[in-house]
């Protein structure tokens, strides 16, 4: 399989533009394979994938497969990764299961673009050990415990955008599973009952309706989608989004942040509104800087970047994964709109929210 071309939206972001995005998160990766948030920050796994699929991409495969040797060599014999690390090591001993999982998507993203099936077999035994330790934690609602301290006690609740991502996540490792026909029955049934409670039990999470990630994710993940997912999205549009500007971070304050932007961009784009996902991506280009990074926020009106005026891996990340669903090509373009991804066993109810008929306006 040829590797595809690099993604561009036209009039938003060229070609050349993405593979200096890519270029700015590999000027920060350690020889160590690992990939902090900026340079002498810490690394945390969900994010160091994110910025490997980013690399995956543009083509950066060696960089791409050292993020992932990195993980490998990082991973517990039980399955898990701190929380946080530092080139030295550890920052953080806690276990974030949202963020353990997230190696799946990583993997079977590298798989679509590449074709390279000896990287899925390599792989595949740190997804599957990752996966395993991470639904220990599902609660009989379907919800996952989101952090376990080091001493292996359990958080004492769930959280939404954490049990929404890691639906995908175990979406993409049953993916795996069956590609390799190692397939893994009960994961199939955690994925639904993961789904249920993203869709049908809000009361479950911890409350942060503040966040604009609790908004989309639920979205994002595929949890919700067709007309439920265009009312989620539609009712808390005016919330979130400013104007010519992207999406704030939290509803309550003028902090637009670019990853979060980009992940609502492939969000819209999952709901087939693709004309607002160019929109948005077009919007969160004025954080781009002259290297190819990204601010990870600013505050308006007095546009001023925060925190600390830092650029960051991950966000650059999102971009690059935002341009490639709206621009790009090939079986990995598709990953976010759940192209060819399993649900898991479905729960047949009623949405809560009556929210069966199809909204007829975008937002």
């Amino acid at each position: 399989m040829s590797r595809p071309p690099l993604p561009a939206v036209p009039g938003v972001i060229s070609a050349d533009q993405v593979a200096q995005t890519a270029d700015s998160i590999a000027a920060v990766q350690l020889p160590s394979g690992m990939i902090p948030w900026f340079p002498g920050g810490h690394a945390d796994p969900w994010n160091h994938v994110e910025a490997a699929m980013a690399l995956t991409v543009a083509g950066r495969l060696a960089e791409a497969e050292d993020a992932y040797a990195w993980l490998r060599d990082a991973q517990h014999a039980d399955g898990w990764w701190c929380t946080y690390y530092l080139a030295e090591g550890v920052e953080e001993p806690r276990r974030d299961t949202n963020v353990i999982s997230y190696v799946a998507t990583g993997c079977w993203h590298h798989y679509l673009s590449t074709g390279d099936r000896g990287f899925l077999e390599w792989a595949w035994p740190m997804v599957r050990s990752a996966v395993s330790f991470a639904l220990r934690y599902q609660l009989p609602g379907g919800e996952l415990i989101w952090s376990v301290d080091p001493d292996g006690t359990p958080g004492r609740f769930a959280l939404l955008t954490g049990t929404a991502s890691a639906y995908f996540s175990v979406r993409c490792a049953i993916a795996i599973a069956e590609e390799l026909g190692d397939d893994q029955p009960e994961w199939e049934l955690a994925a639904g009952r993961l789904a249920h409670s993203v869709a049908r039990r809000p009361d479950a999470f911890e409350p942060k309706e503040r966040w604009a990630m609790d908004w989309y994710y639920p979205v994002l993940c595929g949890a919700l989608s067709g007309a439920a997912g265009r009312a989620r999205i539609s009712e808390r549009w005016g919330e979130f989004v400013m104007n010519d500007r992207g999406v704030r971070c939290v509803s309550d304050r003028p902090w637009v942040t670019a990853a979060e932007t980009a992940e609502c961009v492939l969000t819209l784009d999952a709901l087939g509104w693709r004309e607002d996902a160019v929109r948005l991506l077009s919007w969160v280009q004025s954080l781009r800087d002259v290297d190819g990074s990204y601010w990870t926020g600013r505050v308006y009106p007095e546009r001023a970047n925060f925190p600390g005026g830092e650029r960051s891996t991950y966000t650059a990340a999102a971009i690059v994964l935002a341009a490639n669903a709206l621009g790009g090509s090939g079986p990995a373009a598709g990953l976010f709109r759940g192209e060819q991804l399993p649900v898991g066993v479905e729960f047949l109810e009623p949405a809560l929210d009556g929210s069966e008929a199809d909204p007829a306006q975008h937002p």
